[in-house]
């Protein structure tokens, strides 16, 4: 179980107010049996249990260390302390036969939860229970333990399918639409927990759509069914015996569970399980664009209202987005009809949406809504961040011809495009210096860099940008949304105060 770690605070506190409600419980009457949840949870558990199962996994660890280096994992203990033949004992067998460190490789062992999804024997289990394993076994809930192979994993997703050969018919479970999900609806999890074996608790749906920066295709489902380490892997299931999400990822102080726990919800894990099954891979759709948040400002100067979509902040020249016409600036409000309210959105719908498929793209520009057909490529997993640092030059060399929104602003020239390297095919204008108490340097903008559009127009010139300010001024525009352009040609979108 992946655990995101708080610190505690206080920690006398929770254990006061423990005693203090312990002991006012004896004037409270026993609460109904519905607190305690529905009657059909045991009918739901009985269902689904022979389809939950244990995965194990070993893998061979290498040596480390030497006689000569001191290991912190080994205790160091007094000579003549009634425990150092014990530990002298357990780290020579152990331990590659000296205390200093591990001189030989060992074998190390890890369990985890997984669900059977096809009695042709296919299980569904997080990628992070199986990653680096030598061996991985699957155990049923007879105790049955059969080898398995990995069919495919997803690292974003965290996602893992297997296939065993089945010594008896199995029994398996299907997904059902987390997108129908409420908020206080009773689920249950079943799997193994700190190796206990299969173990049921339930609780409800605490959220929908969590994102805890914890990825790029975050939406997960929140509970407080009590998820543990080893639960890793396994099932969410509804009052159907629906599975509902695969249970990834706790917040504990302690590593145990504290009601704070995160799954994948089907609607993510059948899709990618539809691919692992088909490929072996993920083919994930690609627009070939960077985006960004549209914030309050940046709707405003848009003429957006209410505030929503992914923001155009670069449009990538050999991918799809540019052949079919959008462009640095837009808004993406709508995608293959869906909705879009934030950049998350764009991602995971274009994420999951079959490679070559032809889609209508909604976006906004200059506030107007235009549609784009767009033939979607393919993601590649190795694709890198394009850089967007910019490149600067002494104070000395400064050109200053126009100064607007805490900006050193000069008209590209021969010799200011040799001076800062910036490419011929760069229109706009240079900055050539930053105020540093300016909403610009919060905002990263350095010397070196072009301003090629201002509020979605062209600028040629310094004059243009102040022009431009000031008739927004005017308009009463509280800020201006900038396309800024590095030296290499990468463009990021850039909203700044005109207060």
């Amino acid at each position: 179980m992946t655990v995101v770690t708080t610190a505690l605070r206080h920690g006398l506190r929770p254990v006061l107010a423990a005693a203090w409600l312990g002991a006012a419980t004896l004037l409270i009457p026993a609460a109904p049996a519905l607190a305690r949840g529905p009657d059909g949870i045991a009918d739901v558990a009985e269902k689904v249990i022979d389809a939950v199962v244990n995965i194990s996994t070993s893998q061979t660890v290498e040596a480390k260390g030497g006689p000569g280096e001191r290991r912190d994992a080994v205790p160091q203990l007094p000579p003549g302390s009634p425990f150092e033949e014990f530990f002298d004992d357990f780290f020579k067998n152990h331990r590659g036969g000296q205390r200093g460190g591990d001189l030989q490789p060992h074998r190390t062992t890890s369990l985890g939860s997984g669900f059977i999804i096809d009695t042709s024997g296919i299980v569904v289990t997080n990628n992070h229970v199986i990653a680096d394993a030598d061996e991985i076994n699957v155990i049923l809930n007879d105790g049955t333990k059969i080898k398995a192979n990995i069919v495919g994993i997803d690292k974003r997703t965290d996602l893992a399918v297997l296939k065993f050969k089945p010594p008896h018919p199995l029994t398996a479970v299907k997904f059902g639409d987390s997108d129908k999900l409420r908020l206080g609806e009773w689920v249950i999890a079943i799997g193994n927990p700190f190796s206990l074996g299969g173990t049921v608790t339930a609780g409800i749906v605490s959220a929908r759509n969590r994102d805890i920066a914890n990825g790029t295709y975050e939406n997960y489902i929140q509970t407080d069914a009590a998820i543990n380490r080893g639960n890793s892997g396994g099932p969410l299931f509804n009052l159907d015996g629906e599975v509902i999400g695969v249970n990834t990822l706790i917040i504990s102080p302690t590593g145990g569970s504290i009601g704070i726990g995160f799954a994948v919800p089907s609607k993510t894990v059948a899709g990618v399980v539809d691919q692992l099954r088909q490929f072996g891979e993920l083919r994930r759709g690609w627009l070939g664009v960077r985006i960004q948040q549209v914030t309050d400002e940046i709707a405003e100067s848009l003429n957006i209202k209410p505030a929503r979509g992914a923001l155009i902040a670069g449009v990538d020249d050999k991918g799809p987005a540019k052949p079919a016409g959008i462009e640095p600036g837009d808004v993406v409000v709508t995608f293959d009809s869906h909705d879009i309210k934030d950049p998350k959105d764009l991602s995971r719908i274009v994420a999951d949406t079959p490679v070559g498929k032809q889609v209508d793209v909604v976006v906004i520009r200059k506030g107007q809504e235009q549609t784009k057909r767009v033939t979607l490529g393919r993601l590649e997993d190795n694709d890198k961040p394009q850089p967007v640092a910019a490149k600067s030059a002494p104070d000395s060399e400064k050109t200053v011809t126009q100064k607007a929104l805490g900006l050193d602003l000069a008209n590209l020239s021969r010799d200011l495009r040799s001076r800062y390297k910036i490419k011929d095919s760069i229109k706009g204008v240079l900055v050539t210096g930053v105020d540093n108490s300016s909403d610009a340097a919060d905002k990263r903008i350095s010397a070196g860099e072009v301003i090629v559009e201002v509020a979605q127009q062209a600028v040629a010139s310094a004059a243009d940008i102040r022009k431009r300010i000031e008739q927004m001024k005017k308009d009463g525009k509280k800020s201006v949304v900038l396309l800024v352009s590095n030296a290499d040609g990468d463009l990021r979108t850039v909203e700044l105060s005109m207060r």
